[in-house]
C-alpha cells in the first residue's frame, strides 16, 4: 500500500463516532476493524437496566473503551440547553479531537448546527431505511408492520432536519416473511457497518456523489410505544403476524385471558375459517398452538409467555396455562 493510495488516504480521517444501541456498536467495530483512527466517541450516558437497576454503559461505550477510546456522555450537545455545562464539555472534547467526520449511528440525541459543521467532512448518517420512506426513530419495526418488501441502509450527510439530508450511498434488503424486528436488526446492522466504511473511503478521495432525497415517498417512522403491544383482534391475521414480528424482542404482543396477562410474541397465518367466531376467540387447540380468530382470517399462537414467565413454545406453555375452544383473548 502506497502513501498515496486510496485506503491510505481514508485511514488517515479522524473519525468521531456518536451511537449508543448494538446496531451502533457493529458500525463502530467496523471503523475499528479497518483501520480508522477513531480518537472520540459520543453516547447517550449510563442507564439503569436488570434486575438490580444498576448503571449500565452502552454497547458503544463498552465497545469503545475496550479499545481505549475516550468516551463522553453529554446529556444534550445543546449549547443554550438545558445541560449547557456538558454541551459545553462535549464541543471541547470535539474540538480537541480535532475530527475529519463524525460517523453518526442511532445516537439518539439531536445534533445541534454547530455539531454538523464542526467536522471537514461533516456528520455522516447510518439510517436503516430507503429513505425518503420511514424517516424517525423506528425504520425497522415500521418497515416490518407496514408489510414492506424491502428495507435497506441510507447513508446520509446530516443537516438540520430529520433524516432529510442528501443521500451519499443507498443498499436494498429484501424483508423476508419470517423476519422479526431483531432478525432484520442484525442483517441490517451488518451491511451499515461495511457501507460506512466504503463511504469514508470515498469521502476521502471526494468520491460521493450526494443526492436530494425526492419530495414523493416521505413518511415518518414514530418511537415504539409500549402501549402498541395490545393485540387489536379485530385486525386481519396478516397485520396481526406483522405487528407480532415488528414488535419483537420489544415491546412484544399483549392480550388478557380470563383476566390474566399473556404475552404473544409468534404466530403463524392459518387457512382455518374463523368467520362465524368473534375476534380473538379461541377456534381450536393443538399442541401447535391455538388458533384464534382475527377480524380476517386466523392466527396460530406459536410462541407465548405467562405473566412472570419465560417465552415459550405453544405446547410447552399449554401444558402450564391450558387454553380451551371457546374462550376469548382481549
Amino acid at each position: 500500500m502506497t502513501a498515496s493510495s486510496p485506503a491510505s488516504t481514508a485511514l488517515a480521517l479522524r473519525v468521531g463516532f456518536a451511537g449508543t444501541p448494538d446496531f451502533a456498536a457493529v458500525a463502530l467495530k467496523a471503523l475499528i476493524d479497518a483501520g480508522f483512527t477513531v480518537p472520540l466517541v459520543l453516547s447517550q450516558p449510563d442507564r439503569p437496566a436488570g434486575r438490580g437497576m444498576k448503571l449500565q454503559a452502552s454497547p458503544v461505550k463498552q465497545l469503545a473503551l475496550s479499545h481505549d477510546i475516550a468516551v463522553a456522555q453529554p446529556r444534550s450537545l445543546r449549547l443554550d440547553g438545558k445541560f449547557p455545562d456538558e454541551a459545553t464539555a462535549g464541543r471541547e472534547a470535539l474540538l480537541a479531537a480535532d475530527l475529519d467526520v463524525l460517523v453518526v449511528a442511532a445516537y439518539g440525541l439531536i445534533l445541534p448546527q454547530w455539531v454538523l459543521s464542526l467536522p471537514r467532512l461533516g456528520c455522516l448518517n447510518i439510517h436503516a431505511s430507503l429513505l425518503p420512506r420511514w424517516r424517525g426513530a423506528a425504520p425497522i419495526h415500521r418497515a416490518i408492520e407496514a408489510g414492506d418488501a424491502e428495507t435497506g441502509i441510507t447513508i446520509m450527510q446530516m443537516d438540520a432536519g430529520l433524516d432529510t439530508g442528501d443521500m451519499l450511498l443507498i443498499e436494498r434488503l429484501p424483508i423476508l416473511a419470517a423476519d422479526t424486528t431483531a432478525a432484520l436488526h442484525d442483517r441490517l446492522a451488518d451491511l451499515g457497518g461495511r457501507m460506512i466504511v466504503d463511504a469514508l473511503a470515498l469521502a476521502a478521495s471526494g468520491g460521493l456523489q450526494p443526492v436530494r432525497q425526492p419530495e414523493a415517498g416521505v413518511c415518518y417512522a414514530h418511537k415504539i410505544e409500549k402501549a402498541e403491544s395490545q393485540i387489536r383482534w379485530e385486525e386481519s391475521a396478516e397485520q396481526i403476524d406483522r405487528r407480532l414480528r415488528a414488535f419483537d424482542p420489544f415491546p412484544g404482543g399483549a392480550a388478557q385471558l380470563d383476566g390474566d396477562t399473556v404475552k404473544i410474541w409468534r404466530a403463524a397465518v392459518v387457512a382455518t375459517d374463523g368467520a362465524a367466531a368473534a375476534p380473538g376467540t379461541v377456534v381450536s387447540v393443538d399442541p401447535q398452538g391455538p388458533v384464534v380468530a382475527c377480524g380476517a382470517g386466523c392466527v396460530r399462537l406459536t410462541e407465548l409467555q405467562r405473566a412472570g414467565g419465560k417465552r415459550l413454545a405453544a405446547a410447552a406453555f399449554l401444558q402450564s396455562r391450558p387454553v380451551q375452544v371457546g374462550e376469548r383473548f382481549h
